[in-house]
């Protein structure tokens, strides 16, 4: 099984440094700073070429070392691709001089540290990512720095960044209402369906549900054949639940991101609460109401648990050859309900805080980070699944990769966001989403474990964020 590089790294560590690898992290380190430090060194693996840096090659020739003496402070949270990214950033310090002090903790502990650094405009960090919720209160409030000047300068960026290759839909929202770029994206979170045990689907006579009716119908059939739960996702209820809430013709509010009203105790909204913690409870294992992204990924890898909906990145790492899941899994559109088909789509990106000292450094790491070179060489030697350059997604490696027992997961990616020109995903990028989100996490949380009916606990989770809006000065 591959495991991911823990929280705290640092380039200038020496190449034998010990280290503990495990899952992603789910929340601040208990054991100090040096635990799970690791080698960022690969092993054979070729420098990028300094074009890849925004560097044009006679000014790299002159002056190899053109940040020496700069440490670059960067963090993201945990995600495949940030985690995976540690086993390179050596490579950007030897090529620029700059030393990189390289974090990813866990989603909620990074948004939280990232938010409390960026409202006071400070220089603890160089470059951090624009995490989609916070798009709207992070990029409206001027925390970060625009980088279309950076963009088009040919002296700090090199043709070979081809920033047109970034794919639009990955692009638009990490941009401000003007069109003015914050954010290069790493990666367009598309939520999708999986069946890790795809066999067991087969051999009842089952497809891959369509419609959320069909994945409760189907969880229930397959519930513990084979000793394998029926269902399992992660309890990022914010997200997992809003398909559910938007397929049967609610939303989160009344009409974003003009007018913010919550409709949160609708009758429609009652009915996908009902329904989405009536299938985790009722067709997943013990405790799973309660179970974080890395503890259900493993789950799900060891095939121990069926049907889930997933982001693709998060299902390519249960495809990983070294899982049991391997041979069995299968990929399929997020299910939709009687008003259509609305998956989750999330885009998260690298940007430069405003306060930064070291902003050209800054830029010549994300440039490094996000190459064509190295993005490809993450394809081939980590068999990363999820990306944003079109040219990445027709190269022949890729589309090797991403081809999953017969299924082209890429096309998945595409359809799901073009999906997202229905425009569904405005509610999340407004400023206050962000308490919307912590309410819906609690109230579907009060109904898995039976605190509450579905009635009950959407009808209070409609007065607390009403409370919450009010208090931030929203006009509902």
């Amino acid at each position: 099984m591959k495991k991911l590089p823990n929280s705290r790294l640092q380039s200038g560590m020496s190449p034998d440094a010990s280290y503990t690898e495990g899952a992603p992290s789910a929340g601040p380190r208990a054991n100090g700073p040096d635990r799970g430090r690791r080698s960022l060194l690969v092993a054979g693996s070729a420098a990028l070429a300094p074009s890849a840096l925004g560097l044009h090659a006679p000014a790299v020739i002159g002056q190899a070392k053109r940040f020496s003496g700069v440490t670059l402070n960067v963090s993201c949270w945990s995600a495949n691709y940030p985690s995976l990214l540690a086993d390179y950033v050596r490579e950007f310090t030897e090529q620029t001089g700059a030393k990189v002090n390289y974090d990813t903790p866990g989603l909620q502990v990074y948004n939280q540290r990232a938010d409390l650094e960026l409202s006071t405009k400070g220089a603890g960090f160089d470059v951090l990512n624009i995490t989609f919720i916070f798009t709207s209160r992070w990029i409206g409030n001027g925390w970060f720095t625009p980088l279309d000047p950076l963009i088009n300068d040919r002296n700090k960026t090199a043709a070979e960044f081809d920033f047109a290759d970034f794919l639009p839909g990955a692009l638009s929202p990490l941009k401000d209402a003007k069109g003015a770029t914050y954010g290069i994206p790493w990666v367009t979170d598309s939520g999708m369906a999986i069946a890790a045990r795809y066999d067991l689907l087969q051999a009842n006579g089952l497809g891959m549900p369509d419609t959320f009716d069909e994945l409760e119908t189907v969880a229930g059939v397959l519930h513990k054949k084979d000793g394998v739960d029926g269902f399992l996702t992660d309890n990022h209820w914010g997200f997992w639940y809003i398909p559910l809430l938007q397929g049967y013709g609610g939303n989160v509010f009344r009409a974003p991101p003009d007018d913010l009203m919550p409709t949160l105790d609708t009758p429609e909204a009652i009915h996908a609460a009902d329904q989405l913690t009536r299938i985790v409870s009722k067709y997943g294992p013990p405790g799973a109401g309660g179970m974080a992204y890395g503890q259900t990924v493993e789950i799900l890898k060891a095939a121990r648990a069926n049907l889930s909906v997933v982001t693709h990145a998060a299902g390519m790492s249960v495809a990983e050859k070294s899982n049991k899941a391997a041979a069995t899994i299968r990929f399929a559109l997020m299910p939709r309900g009687p008003k259509g088909r609305f998956p989750g789509i999330a885009s998260h990106g690298w940007g430069i805080p405003v306060g930064s000292k070291n902003k050209d450094a800054a830029w010549a790491f994300i440039q490094w980070a996000m190459s064509k070179e190295l993005l490809l060489r993450m394809v081939r030697e980590k068999g990363m699944g999820s990306v944003t350059r079109s040219s990445i997604y027709g190269a022949p490696e890729y589309r090797k990769l991403i081809n999953v027992n017969g299924v082209d997961t890429g096309q998945i990616v595409l359809q799901t966001i073009k999906l997202g020109e229905q425009g569904h995903m405005k509610y999340r990028t407004v400023p206050v989403y962000p308490q919307v989100n912590v309410q819906l996490n609690q109230a579907i949380g009060r109904i898995i474990s039976g605190q509450m009916s579905a009635k009950e606990s959407m009808v209070q989770a409609q007065a607390s964020v009403i409370a919450d809006l009010r208090r931030a000065g929203v006009k509902i």
